[in-house]
């Protein structure tokens, strides 16, 4: 198959959705797809850039209106994402996140150009402020066409057919993944002391990842001598945190590292024993897959669709308050104090706030760090996302192409009929282009990754039918 992954958010840009596109074009390279990436520009880096693998990444010259976001002119871009489709033969637009304007526009494009297109909604949003009424809207009209819809959550699936007013057989549920191999434990990191209890807090430190209740935590474990903060991330919310550091006299024990690259966060996450969660919505987190690949105990908010992302035995879940944080933190602090007696045979000194484990909790297992790393590596891995993945690709390309009939029928019933003058002007655009620009004149890219090593592919065909084979004959003699 030939896949055109369409976002504004893209390397060098660091994010959730950065990571998930980028992650998930490796593997399907890697399964001898043919994968192409279109962004806008960042700076000077503009044109065609080569990536891992071959990975082919169009950096196409287009002002950024707000928030790494073009302007939605849904017209001005149809030229140029048309020469690009049609130059790579592509055969699926696969658009990411509902706040990318060149993800809509580029499946437009598409839909327009007998193409199939599938979108990857990657958050949760409400209903009652106007930006949401106004993202939802906008939603609706661009995925009233889309062959296919993909959630990270059930949570994510429900919040999306409620505002997109999607058919829910359109809608699958392919979580995140992680990279186990690269997230692993590392207990020598953490402190040699039998005391020290590190939590760490790796996010961005805005009002949505709740830095405000984790402003309101820090001052009650003020008493707690041997708990230190460790808390990576930057944002308008950073400020507020070093106010109650300083306020609080804790500068000793609470360090801001400040923004960190995504390479980064491993050795910050295998210097804790806990890390910490104070989200109030999220659709997937992938934060406390990567800290519970680390081998930390997660304590985090139960919010969106965290309650589906790790068992019981990996985290413990809070409400959104202060209080209920709190006594989820302290629940934390005491099966690793818990762990550290079991390991050490002797207490820390003197009862810590009621702390010492008492008999009622000495059920607690002490799972190995290495031990949740497994865990996590059967529940979340690339591969498995990337057959999932696979399969929605080829139920998009069993459907018929969209007629412009069909694509303005499907906009009426939004509601918003203007939007109806706007696909007609994009059909409009095309019929001239291929008058003006014809399409046997553009110069077609190889249907194949050149970079690809065909004999890799094979190899890993040949051992993934053994496996198979192997896997049913145990079933037959089990």
């Amino acid at each position: 198959m030939r896949i055109c992954m369409a976002s504004d958010f893209f390397y060098p840009n660091m994010g959730g959705v950065e990571e998930h596109i980028f992650n998930l074009s490796q593997c399907l390279l890697a399964r001898g797809h043919k994968v192409i990436i279109v962004t806008h520009s960042y700076g000077d880096r503009k044109g065609i850039r080569y990536m891992t693998n071959g990975l082919k990444v169009y950096y196409i010259p287009i002002k950024v209106f707000y928030n790494q976001v073009v302007l939605p002119t849904m017209i001005c871009n149809v030229p140029l994402i048309r020469y690009i489709l049609l130059r790579e033969q592509i055969e699926i637009v696969h658009g990411h996140s509902a706040f990318s304007t060149l993800a809509h526009e580029t499946m437009n494009v598409a839909q327009l150009l007998g193409l199939r297109s599938v979108f990857t909604d990657h958050s949760l949003f409400g209903f009652a402020d106007l930006s949401a009424v106004v993202t939802n809207k906008f939603l609706e009209i661009s995925l009233a066409n889309c062959n296919h819809c993909i959630c990270v959550s059930h949570t994510g699936k429900e919040n999306t057919v409620l505002r997109a007013k999607v058919h829910q057989d359109k809608v699958s549920v392919i979580p995140n993944a992680v990279d186990t191999t690269y997230f692993t434990p590392n207990p020598c990191r953490r402190p040699n002391d039998d005391e020290t209890i590190n939590v760490v807090v790796v996010s961005r430190l805005v009002y949505r990842k709740g830095i405000d209740l984790l402003a309101g935590i820090l001052p009650k474990l003020k008493h707690l001598p041997n708990v230190h903060f460790i808390i990576g991330g930057d944002g308008p919310k950073r400020a507020l945190l070093e106010e109650i550091r300083e306020r609080n006299n804790i500068q000793d024990r609470v360090v801001m590292l400040g923004a960190l690259e995504h390479a980064k966060v491993r050795d910050v996450l295998v210097q804790g024993h806990i890390f910490l969660n104070t989200s109030l919505t999220e659709a997937y987190c992938m934060a406390i897959v990567e800290a519970a690949a680390c081998g930390l105990q997660v304590v985090s908010t139960r919010v969106g669709g965290i309650p589906e992302v790790l068992p019981s035995s990996l985290i413990i879940l809070t409400e959104p308050t202060v209080d209920s944080v709190y006594r989820g933190l302290r629940e934390a602090i005491a099966r690793e104090m818990e762990k550290k007696q079991i390991t050490s045979s002797r207490y820390m000194n003197g009862s810590i706030d009621g702390l010492t484990p008492t008999p009622s909790k000495t059920t607690y297992s002490g799972m190995c760090a290495f031990e949740r790393n497994q865990i996590v590596a059967n529940l979340y891995n690339w591969n498995n996302v990337t057959e999932r993945t696979e399969k929605v690709y080829k139920t998009a390309l069993r459907e018929a192409p969209s007629s412009l009939d069909l694509m303005m029928k499907n906009c009426l019933r939004s509601g918003v009929w203007p939007f109806v003058l706007v696909i007609s002007l994009c059909h409009l655009i095309l019929r001239f282009l291929d008058w003006f620009v014809p399409r046997k004149y553009i110069d077609l890219c190889c249907p194949e990754n050149p970079f690809l090593n065909t004999d890799s592919v094979q190899s890993r065909q040949l051992s993934d039918n053994v496996a198979s084979t192997v896997r049913r004959k145990r079933e037959k003699f089990s």
